[in-house]
Order: C-alpha cells, then sequence, then structure tokens
C-alpha cells in the first residue's frame, strides 16, 4: 500500500472515530451546592425477617453450633456485614412482624412459645431467636436495631409495653425490671419503631382512612405527646404506584405523631411469573431492569405529595423494602423465597441507590430485602460457608456515600434498547465526604455497548482519580459456593482527566465507583 494512501485511510479512521466518540459521549456538568443534603447513612440499611433462613441458619446458628459464633450469631455474616459499614437492621419483618408478639421470644428459651409461621412455608416458629438476642446482635453488628412493631393482631398496650422494655431505664417501672429479670440491665434505646407493616396487605388490609386512623391510635400510645424518647415513628406506606394511600395518610396524621413514612417496592417481572434468578433472558434482564428504574418516578411523585403537606420536609421518607424478586432456586422451598444473585442484582442495586442519593433531602432510610439467604441478599450461607452476593460488592463499594454532602448532577442518559423499547442505559450519584474526597457512582445497564461520558470538573478542585469496577463476562454470572470469587470488584483505570475534564468509558452492565482527590 501506498504511503499517502495509507494515511488517508489512518486520517480518515482516526476522524470517524473521534466522531463517534463525540456522537455517543454524554456530558456532564459537576458543580457544588451550598444547600445540597447530606445523603443518610440509613439509605443503605438492611432487613431480616423471620422467613426461610434468613434468622435460622443465616444470622443465628445457636450457641452450640460447630460454626464460630458469638452468642450464638455467625461470626462470619458479623464481620461480612460490619465491614459492608450496615447502618441499621429491620426486624422482625415484614409479615411476620403482624403476628409476632415480643413477650413470646423473652426470657428462658425452653418457656417460650412456639407459633406457626403462617406467611413463610408453615413452618415452626420457636422464639429462640428474641427481642434479646437481636438487639444484642445489633451491638454486635455496631447498627442501629429498627422494631416493626404488631399492629395487624396487636394492641397499642403491647407496642408501648415493647418501647419501655426496650429504652426505659433500668428501675422505672415494670417492663424494665423484666428487662433486668431477663439478664439485660442497660437499655437498648431503640430508635426507629414501625407502625406495622404494609397494613394494606398482610398487615391488615386495611383501608388508608382506616389505617391512619389505627396508626394515630398506635402512636399516641408509643411515647408522650411531645415525644421526649426522640423516637421515629414510622407509619406503614404505600406499595409501588399507591400514590392515594401516601396522599390519605399525609393528610390525616398529624405533623407531631409522624416522623416517616415508609414506601415498599420489587423489581418484579410479573407476580405471576417472576423468572429465574440466574437462567434468565435478555427479556427478562430488561423487563426486570424497567421495573426497577420506576423507584426514580416511584419517588418523585410521593415526595411530591409528601411536599404538599410537608413543606419544610420533617416528615422522611423510608424506603424500607426494595429489591429484585424471582422464582426460588429449583429444589428449595417456595416459602423461603431462597434466589441466587446475578450481575442483574448489581444492576438492580447500584441504580436504585443512585436514585437513592439523589433524593436525599427526602429518602432518609432505605431497606435492602433482605440480608441473608433470602431475596436479594447481600450473603448468602449454606451449612459452615458464607459467600459474598455482587449485590455485596455493589453497597461496599457505595459506601463512600454515606454522610457524605450530595453533588446534584444532571444526567441526559444514551438509551438501552431492546425490541422497540429502550431505558436510560447511564444512572449516576456523587458526594463529597467530610475529607474532601468527590465520589462518583456510575452504573450502565446496557447489555451490549460501552457508554461514555465526560464530567466537566471546573468546579471542583480535583487533581488525581482512582477507581474500583464491578463487571463480569455475562449478565447471568454470580458467585457460588464452589467459586465464591467469580463476582467481585477490581481497579478501574478506562478513564483520563485533563484541564478538568474527566473522561470515562463505562463497559456494559457494569458499576463503577471512582474517587476523586486534590
Amino acid at each position: 500500500m501506498k504511503k499517502p494512501l495509507f494515511f488517508l485511510i489512518l486520517l480518515t479512521m482516526t476522524l470517524s472515530f473521534q466522531g463517534l466518540i463525540a456522537q455517543e459521549k454524554t456530558t456532564v456538568v459537576v458543580k457544588q451546592a451550598e444547600n445540597a443534603p447530606v445523603i443518610s447513612k440509613h439509605i443503605y440499611g438492611h432487613f431480616a425477617e423471620h422467613l426461610g433462613r434468613c434468622i435460622y441458619g443465616g444470622f443465628y446458628v445457636g450457641e452450640d453450633s460447630a460454626i464460630p459464633n458469638t452468642a450464638g450469631v455467625r461470626n462470619d455474616v458479623v464481620e461480612a456485614l460490619r465491614d459492608l459499614k450496615i447502618p441499621n437492621l429491620r426486624w422482625p419483618g415484614g409479615c411476620f412482624a403482624d403476628t409476632y408478639h415480643w413477650k413470646d421470644g423473652i426470657g428462658p428459651r425452653e418457656e417460650r412459645p412456639s407459633i406457626l409461621n403462617i406467611w413463610w412455608g408453615n413452618v415452626r416458629e420457636d422464639n429462640s431467636f428474641g427481642t434479646h438476642e437481636f438487639l444484642n446482635m445489633c451491638e454486635l453488628l455496631e447498627t442501629e436495631p429498627y422494631l416493626s412493631a404488631n399492629v395487624g393482631s396487636g394492641t397499642p398496650q403491647e407496642f408501648a409495653d415493647w418501647i419501655k422494655y426496650t429504652n426505659h431505664p433500668a428501675g422505672s417501672s415494670p417492663m424494665p425490671e423484666l428487662r433486668e429479670e431477663n439478664g439485660r440491665k442497660d437499655p437498648w434505646k431503640v430508635k426507629f419503631w414501625g407502625v406495622g407493616n404494609e397494613a394494606w396487605g398482610c398487615g391488615g388490609n386495611m383501608t388508608p382512612q382506616y389505617y391512619s386512623d389505627v396508626y394515630r391510635r398506635f402512636a399516641t400510645f408509643s411515647t408522650d405527646w411531645r415525644n421526649s424518647d426522640g423516637l421515629v415513628r414510622i407509619a406503614s406506606g404505600a406499595s409501588s404506584h399507591d400514590y392515594n394511600w401516601t396522599e390519605v395518610l399525609m393528610k390525616n396524621i398529624p405533623k407531631n405523631l409522624i416522623e416517616a413514612i415508609a414506601l415498599h417496592h420489587y423489581s418484579v417481572i410479573d407476580w405471576g411469573a417472576k423468572g429465574p434468578a440466574k437462567d434468565f433472558t435478555e427479556e427478562h434482564y430488561f423487563t426486570t431492569m424497567k421495573r426497577a428504574l420506576e423507584m426514580e418516578e416511584l419517588v418523585r411523585k410521593h415526595v411530591a405529595i409528601m411536599d404538599k403537606y410537608d413543606k419544610d420536609k420533617k416528615v422522611a421518607l423510608f424506603v424500607d423494602e426494595w429489591g429484585g424478586w424471582y422464582d426460588v432456586e429449583p429444589g428449595t422451598n417456595p416459602g423461603f423465597l431462597y434466589q441466587q444473585n446475578t450481575m442483574r442484582d448489581a444492576m438492580i442495586a447500584g441504580t436504585t441507590l443512585n436514585t437513592f442519593n439523589n433524593h436525599a433531602d427526602r429518602v432518609k432510610m432505605a431497606n435492602l430485602a433482605q440480608a441473608v439467604n433470602v431475596l436479594q441478599a447481600v450473603i448468602l450461607t449454606e451449612e459452615e460457608k458464607m459467600i459474598l452476593t455482587p449485590t455485596y460488592h455493589v453497597m461496599k463499594m457505595y459506601n463512600v456515600h454515606q454522610e457524605a454532602k450530595l453533588i446534584p448532577t444532571k444526567l441526559e442518559s444514551p438509551k438501552y434498547s431492546y425490541e422497540g423499547e429502550s431505558l436510560p442505559a447511564l444512572s449516576l450519584s456523587a458526594s463529597q465526604d467530610k475529607q474532601g474526597k468527590v465520589h462518583f457512582s456510575f452504573v450502565n445497564i446496557d447489555a451490549h455497548k460501552t457508554h461514555t461520558i465526560e464530567l466537566d470538573l471546573s468546579g471542583l478542585d480535583i487533581k488525581k482519580v482512582t477507581g474500583k469496577i464491578l463487571r463480569s463476562d455475562k449478565l447471568q454470572d454470580h458467585n457460588s459456593f464452589d467459586n465464591p470469587d467469580k463476582v467481585k470488584p477490581s481497579a478501574f483505570k478506562d478513564f483520563g482527566l485533563k484541564s478538568g475534564r474527566l473522561l470515562i468509558s463505562v463497559p456494559p452492565f457494569s458499576v463503577v465507583v471512582l474517587e476523586g482527590t486534590k
């Protein structure tokens, strides 16, 4: 080939490549905002229900187990969740909470009555893991407990007594005296209290009008009229798109009786045919991500209703159940909700957490469902074995955002298209921590294409950038007990920083977190 022709072809290829980059590139201007909110660490909360192998065999194996434990709680699970920096843990449900009577789970274990867990597999619940076991475990985990009270089949007196039992000082009333008889002198000082769970469904099939009155009654007797205990009372909130539920509760409940309202949303393909957890198709994946990305619209619309009745944003939004929900693993109990966790779940986790971060002015807590062996778990156990899931790794990568100040961003995302439909391919949130470090979390849900983002960082003083990425060869890739490290984070270097502009290429179905320093 003659040299002039070679250079002409090379020049054409170079210009074509540059044009492609310019065409595909998404530009985001990043500037600090003085009035931006702090991202609450409680957005990174978790959930532990008496469901399947979440508590028994997951968290709790008993003191006599050969599996290393502290007071019956698995040491490997404690270490992993501490490393994750989980800020809170919700218990005992879920649907189980509204059939749970807390006094059944205190005192000598051999004297505790058993019940039938009608919600999850019709198995015997022996109440060996109760209030003391859970709250002491939270101290091991260095996390705050979030207790869900029984409103569906309980009474205001039962609720008030539980608060006194856990929170009041020794000798102040009969409940702390009972606590001391059971081996605990000092109160645990539980701050977060759910006033029922899914009152529209398994919590009583109530109407919003009826539940708002029930809530007022329970909240009234939970503390004194000044709420001098500083409790955070959480109303059982809406399921996904039920905006009327939020409207009625915000309208009917006086603001001196409520500190937060919940929201539940699961990324489910179809409640009648959820699809497999690991052997799924791209159609399954696309539909799941469509459901997951609805979280942005849900938060925005529920917040708009809350803003109408609470302009000062005194009532927080707690998305205290979220995650992917699929068919159980073949051969397992359908009532135990045990499912594998793949790169698809990493996409759900990354995009959802970005949404919560970006709405940190109103979203103050969220709880992934659930922590161990149930639904979109961060940990799976099998006898003495334990593995960390792709979701675990995303939440660990993202914990740099906890208690950091949000940096607002506006992203006009390219599209991920499938069979004539399209979704935003890219998701982004950013924050600056107290040490001045800036963190960006990116997700590219596109099953096929790398997408390039250019960040204009001229408003920030960043001289050095490092990064981590979670990616794998296939969307269906997951960690197993035979191959526990198949999916794990690695160093990421596919970016460049020059003259205040950061150019980053995010591979298909991957999560990237960058750290910028001066």
